[in-house]
């Protein structure tokens, strides 16, 4: 009898072991659901760690007229393409160092003058990339949809603006705004630039020596666009910070990356008789003398009633393409232009101080 008062005395109320359940329950189900046990985004310093082992330095040409000979670029695909501005920079083999400090000697597979686009392959695999040349299939206007690259959102700029990381340093970071979208064509004559379509006017001064090329990302390490040259108003002395939407360049860096572009691949044909090919005389160009292993390729003159006179080319004009062929220097458009018959027209795509102008040269 003793025994059964203890046990009375020590044994819960079978409510109490009701209440006791639902109590686990809800608690159970309220630390379920509480932000601490949920998953948690990133943190800032990890998404700036991805975003600088996306970003590379690029070191090619320079030194001229104070020219820096050092830029940035973001890879884009695991198999060591690299998206960066076109410029005086790569009239070189440039050189690309990776955030781990990794050396590589790169080869420019394809660009597109008028995005001022280059796209560059190193010898390297499983790379981490912005999937920026991969088709998502929902883009929308300069941005990709659900991007947040609007005014008003901010933005980290990645880049190695003074080439303050030259080996395994990480990449610089910038925090800003998106001011506003603009269009770069309605500032032609103030900034000059080759490139006339959408831009993000950014908030910050992130468009330094060495940026261009850099990436433009959300807060969530996602590309927005990619960093573009200086420019300054000369009459004013105005800067322009900005970056060129991914939205834009993600068909051509696909095309390119995908070897869809006809400036990728050189040409394979034989060359043919001189009687039967085309050349640069014979069509009229006169080329500056070639003095160097790739002079670039700069008309000197062009002749009178000749097919280049025709088609409109100007002394000062810097050949970029010949038959969808990009031309390194003179001796490429010399060896080109011996593969094609001279009875055919040549398509020729040439830099005019800020405009990009293809034309074609009609034999006569």
């Amino acid at each position: 009898m003793a025994n059964r008062k203890w046990n009375r005395r020590v044994l819960p109320h079978p409510s109490l072991l009701t209440l006791a359940a639902w109590l686990l329950v809800l608690s159970g189900g309220f630390l379920l659901d509480s932000p601490t046990a949920a998953a948690q985004p990133p943190s800032r310093a990890t998404v700036v760690r991805e975003v600088q082992a996306r970003v590379v330095k690029i070191y090619g040409a320079g030194g001229m007229a104070g020219l820096e000979a050092y830029q940035s670029g973001c890879i884009v695909s695991p198999q060591g393409h690299i998206a960066t501005v076109w410029s005086y920079v790569l009239d070189v083999d440039p050189i690309v160092v990776l955030d781990d400090g990794r050396r590589f000697e790169a080869e420019i597979v394809g660009f597109e003058p008028s995005l001022e686009l280059a796209v560059l392959k190193i010898d390297a695999d499983s790379l981490p990339y912005f999937p920026v040349g991969e088709r998502s299939g929902a883009a929308g206007g300069s941005g990709d949809a659900g991007s947040g690259a609007v005014p008003g959102a901010q933005v980290l700029a990645v880049s190695n603006l003074f080439s303050i990381a030259a080996g395994n340093e990480p990449a610089s970071v910038m925090h800003g705004y998106i001011a506003s979208e603009a269009n770069l064509e309605a500032r032609r004559g103030t900034f000059r630039t080759a490139y006339s379509g959408p831009v993000y006017v950014l908030d910050l001064v992130a468009n330094n020596p060495g940026a261009a090329g850099g990436a433009l990302v959300g807060l969530d390490g996602n590309l927005l666009g990619m960093l573009g040259k200086e420019l300054r108003d000369e009459r004013t002395g105005v800067w322009l910070n900005y970056a060129i939407p991914a939205g834009t360049l993600r068909g051509v860096i696909g095309d390119i990356v995908a070897g869809r572009t006809p400036s990728v691949a050189e040409s394979t044909a034989e060359p043919l008789p001189a009687n039967q090919a085309h050349s640069a005389s014979g069509l009229g160009i006169v080329m500056i003398p070639n003095v160097l292993e790739k002079t670039p390729p700069f008309i000197d003159a062009v002749e009178e009633n000749s097919p280049a006179a025709a088609a409109g080319l100007q002394p000062d004009d810097l050949i970029l393409l010949a038959a969808g062929q990009r031309i390194e220097g003179q001796s490429a458009l010399n060896e080109l232009l011996r593969t094609k018959d001279r009875r055919d027209p040549v398509s020729v795509t040439v830099q005019r101080g800020s405009q990009v102008v293809t034309v074609t040269l009609r034999p006569r």
